[in-house]
């Protein structure tokens, strides 16, 4: 049984493909239309699943889109009605889309399959899960557990903006539901968008800003406090109530009634590329406090309420690695597993699995030992052919690698030297992070790798961090952590051994000052705080990287490489060799390597290409 999943129309469109259960492929629009965040029909995602699984649309079983639209439009006109007369500019931008389009879905899909081939003469069935039931199946199923918790939280789906359910075998019930417009996804939104970050991409950045606030100010004590006492009502059972007189997502066109906020903080609102001050940094400290908080009493709720040993995480806010690791470090539960792309691009692949095990009633069955996401390497793949093309295409100049095990030495030569590599292998990621199929990699050891990577490279914010990839069996050689993190979704402390010890007057400095002291012997991937966003690297999910990092181990002695996205700031993800060659011309990285070819920039022909990645990409 073929099933195909898609996500669509809000943001991070994908499509993903399953067969008898297991997953085939899956990706983002993104990737293919160079647009980040593409909430468009994923018609190229679609075609790579189908290329990829060898079939064709008339040839599926079913084709499953992932919420429901009718629900969540009886949601947008019962909130009017309910704020009314508030909203009426809202109102009237949402109505004629709706009423053009969306209210009109199946026919708006289906007149899109057709261009891709689909025959409606031959009609594949075509179903719609509820969109928290899609990322609680795109968690529980690909999952080693037989039976688990499953917690979904994200911004809003049709009503629900977090839900707690039961996975046991192959059925998944929803045990309880918080609604519209009470969500956590929404306020820590609210927050990204306050302290000048654009929302439904900004998030991460708020998350890698909150270590810069200082812990003993009690600037964070009262901020936390204003949110608690004013903001929002903590429930028992980890639910939460906003207050809407602060809030003006529900009908209107910004997050927040902004002169409230700046009354309640006594702080303006902070405009995109405005200088980051102390009380920024504290500000989004203190909700990133509040977000653990919450996280860890819902998942005590869902222990209580299932009594599993085992959680499954899904919704954008699983993406919040910081929370994840305090709730890994809470022991609410002895295992837990995130799905990689927890965000509305996973909702295409819990959609489609929703249906194989429950529409359909199919069995699963779990023969694999950590989870049946394959590393979450699903995209798409490239030939040296391919690599040759590119080449020719630019009149590039490259040296080819017979041997993976020489060209994995040489990678290690050139990062142990400091250059910054460009690293293309094998199939693309999917979700959101880069996973050593299309990476920037570089030295953990240099002090001025992170600022190198930032200013030269990423063209992004100088205060984000990096991450490290580290060899699985080596991980708590530096890490206090032992255990595994292949999608690199929880935040662990670097150890104390490796620590360097701070000057007395640390917390006065600036967060410049701040950013560039050295922290401990892998400087470019410890935070501020002493954390670190782990990827841990597996020999069976993906050879070559851990192949390559072990080669870095036996020039350095260490383990452990800086991992980055291969894109720069506003860009999506590369996809092809031709993607990553144009990126790693734009920016000042010293080296590519794609498959079995390396690429160095002082060889190449000038680059003449007149556009620029700055007016292409719109800045995120």
């Amino acid at each position: 049984m073929t099933i195909l999943g898609i996500s669509a129309f809000y943001h991070d469109s994908a499509a993903a493909l399953i067969e008898d259960g297991r997953i085939v492929a899956a990706a983002q629009e993104e990737r293919f239309t160079r647009k980040k965040h593409d909430p468009g029909f994923p018609s190229n995602a679609i075609r790579y699943c189908l290329e990829y699984g060898g079939t064709a649309l008339n040839k599926l079983d079913a084709i499953v889109f992932y919420d429901k639209p009718l629900l969540k439009f009886e949601r947008l006109l019962e909130t009017y009605y309910t704020f009314a007369p508030r909203g009426l500019r809202s109102f009237l931008t949402a109505m004629p889309v709706w009423m053009k389009d969306k209210l009109f879905l199946k026919r708006l899909i289906r007149d899109e399959l057709k261009k891709l081939g689909y025959d409606p003469k031959k009609p594949v069935k075509l179903l719609f899960p509820e969109h928290h039931l899609s990322h609680a199946a795109s968690a529980y199923y690909p999952s080693a557990f037989d039976k688990a918790a499953i917690l979904t939280i994200d911004g809003v789906g049709e009503w629900a903006t977090a839900s707690i359910g039961l996975g046991e075998g192959a059925s998944i019930t929803i045990l309880k539901e918080l609604h519209f417009p009470h969500s956590l996804g929404l306020l820590y939104s609210a927050f990204t968008y306050f302290l000048g970050f654009r929302v439904n991409s900004g998030e991460y950045k708020l998350m890698g800003l909150a270590p810069y606030g200082d812990p003993r100010s009690p600037d964070v004590d009262r901020y936390v406090g204003l949110i608690k006492d004013k903001l929002i009502e903590l429930k028992a059972d980890g639910s939460v109530w906003l207050d809407q007189d602060y809030f003006d997502y529900a009908t209107g066109l910004r997050m927040v009634h902004e002169k409230k906020w700046e009354a309640l903080f006594r702080i303006p609102k902070r405009n995109a590329e405005d200088e980051l001050k102390p009380e920024h940094c504290n500000l989004g400290l203190a909700i990133q406090r509040v977000t653990e908080d919450i996280v860890v009493n819902m998942a005590r709720e869902a222990r209580q309420l299932t009594g599993a040993d085992n959680l499954v995480l899904a919704g954008g806010v699983a993406l919040n690695c910081v929370a994840n690791g305090k709730l890994q470090k809470s022991g609410v539960f002895r295992n837990i597993f995130i799905q990689p792309a927890a965000g509305d691009a996973g909702g295409a692949l819990g959609a489609a699995l929703a249906a194989y095990h429950i529409y359909f009633g199919k069995e699963r069955i779990v023969d694999y030992k950590d989870d049946a996401m394959l590393g979450s390497y699903l995209g798409p793949t490239f030939s040296d052919l391919d690599v040759e093309l590119m080449a020719k295409k630019y009149k590039s100049v490259y040296t080819r690698y017979d041997d993976f095990g020489k060209l994995s030495e040489e990678t290690a030569r050139l990062l142990a030297n400091e250059n910054v590599v460009g690293w293309v292998q094998g199939r693309m990621e999917f979700g959101p992070r880069a996973l050593g199929g299309r990476s920037i990699l570089g030295d953990p050891r240099s002090a001025e790798m992170q600022k190198k990577l930032n200013l030269k490279i990423k063209y992004r914010e100088s205060f984000r961090p990096f991450a490290p990839s580290v060899l699985a069996e080596d991980c708590h050689e530096y890490f206090d952590y032992d255990g595994i993190s292949p999608y690199m979704l929880l935040v662990h402390p670097v150890l104390e051994s490796r620590r360097m010890p701070l000057p007395a007057n640390y917390d006065s400095l600036s967060l410049r000052d701040k950013l560039y002291h050295l922290r401990s012997d892998l400087p470019s991937i410890t935070h501020i705080d002493f954390s670190a966003r782990i990827q841990t690297v597996h020999q069976n999910t993906n050879p070559r990287y851990w192949q390559l990092i072990n080669a870095f181990k036996k020039r350095t002695g260490y383990g452990v490489i800086v991992n980055t996205s291969f894109n720069v700031r506003g860009e999506p993800i590369v996809n092809t060799p031709d993607d990553a060659y144009r990126c790693f011309m734009r920016t000042e990285m010293d080296y590519l390597v794609v498959g079995n070819y390396v690429f160095d920039k002082k060889k190449q022909p000038e680059w003449q290409e007149k556009d620029n990645w700055q007016e292409e990409f719109v800045l995120d």
